[in-house]
């Protein structure tokens, strides 16, 4: 059997930035939760996106939850949500017992329609807060959903777990919104191993999302509480592995792009084939390399056959909407989200691959068309 070919793993740096931090971490005994590393990497990364404040935690998942708390999100609360995206968007809304509403994307951006959404704001006005998407490190239309939302005075949170990197007219993705989020989980463009990070302006709800993170003990002598709170602090080590990672950041963007740029050469003139869109105002990371296969050849074939040969692809994330777990919820658009589910296919873009996997990855999917 060939050597495997990840979709996407775990990339540490050839410098040994990650063990570095990590050993100061085991050599000061300071392996808990909080710490030095901590402290710095919640720092560095506010620098490196232009941010005021940012609050480690233990994934991008619990960085939502805590962006919805501190909207002030509850019980029977309207939340709209990109509908195309991981589950792991979506989930926290429903530990608030809030209510989502599922938005439709567009082909444009492959995220969330701007059209779709000034629908869902007339047939649901009394909102408290907006989750949009940078779907595979594409960005959103920031500028007609910021414009959007501001009108309804509404929460903007920006789910950019798989868009560190990537930026929307010069400024990062995750900075927005009132909040923004990013996701250090093992398939993502840095990794922690699995960690996430809460980042926003309003320095005052950061730090109450700490407070929240670490189980919201009171400042008291002994142990007291008189807020419900989370154990979703980052630990030490993780963070220090984080701080290593951030320093080739820019290295795995330049490497996501020259995969994607490979790919769309080899493959993009195809019978069927149409690469995710780029726009002029959107600098990708391109997390993952994506396309759409309509004809002949279908998505299926395209996985079955890369998986024979020991290489890992995938489909594109199935909509909430059309989640058996979600199903009871409104959903607002004309379907552009399920037609992307049906037909799309995300190819291997680990930033470890050669130009002989590339090569390797393309002659399979080649074949197909000729046979």
């Amino acid at each position: 059997m060939a050597e495997r070919i990840f979709l996407s793993s775990p990339h540490m740096s050839d410098e040994g930035y990650e063990q570095q931090y990590v050993k100061e971490a085991f050599d000061t005994n300071w392996i808990a939760p909080l710490g030095t590393n901590v402290n710095e990497f919640e720092k560095e990364l506010a620098l490196k996106v232009g941010i005021k404040a940012a609050a480690a935690l233990t994934s991008g998942t619990a960085a939502i939850h805590l962006a919805l708390k501190a909207a002030g999100v509850g019980e029977g609360d309207i939340v709209f949500c990109q509908s195309l995206t991981f589950s792991a968007t979506a989930n926290p809304i429903m530990y608030e017992k809030a209510t989502p509403v599922f938005i439709d994307s567009d082909y444009q951006t492959w995220n969330m329609c701007p059209k779709a959404l000034e629908a869902a704001f007339e047939k649901y006005p009394e909102v408290k807060a907006v989750i949009v998407v940078h779907l595979y490190g594409l960005s959103a239309d920031m500028d007609r959903i910021m414009a959007i939302c501001n009108k309804h005075n509404v929460v903007v949170i920006e789910d950019a777990a798989e868009s560190l990197g990537t930026y929307y007219k010069g400024k990062q993705t995750g900075t927005f919104g009132h909040y923004g989020i990013y996701s250090f989980n093992g398939n993502k463009i840095i990794t922690t191993s699995g960690g996430g990070m809460l980042v926003s302006n309003n320095e005052e709800k950061i730090a109450k999302a700490r407070f929240w993170a670490t189980q919201s003990r009171d400042k008291a002598r002994h142990y007291q509480h008189s807020e419900v709170g989370y154990n979703y602090r980052m630990s030490n080590v993780v963070a220090g592995i984080g701080r290593g990672q951030l320093k080739v950041l820019d290295d795995r963007v330049a490497k996501k792009n020259y995969i994607y740029e490979y790919y769309k050469r080899e493959l993009g003139e195809l019978e069927g084939i149409e690469f995710m869109p780029h726009n002029e105002w959107d600098a990708p990371n391109y997390w993952l390399s994506a396309m759409t296969v309509k004809g002949k050849v279908k998505p299926l074939d395209i996985m079955l056959a890369l998986e024979a040969e020991n290489i890992e692809s995938r489909p594109v994330w199935k909509p909430m909407h059309m989640q058996p777990v979600f199903e009871q919820y409104d959903f607002i658009g004309t379907n552009v989200s399920e037609e992307l589910f049906e037909n799309g296919v995300c190819l291997p873009s680990d930033s470890k691959m050669t130009d002989e996997d590339l090569e390797r990855v393309v002659n399979i999917i080649k074949g197909l068309w000729i046979q």
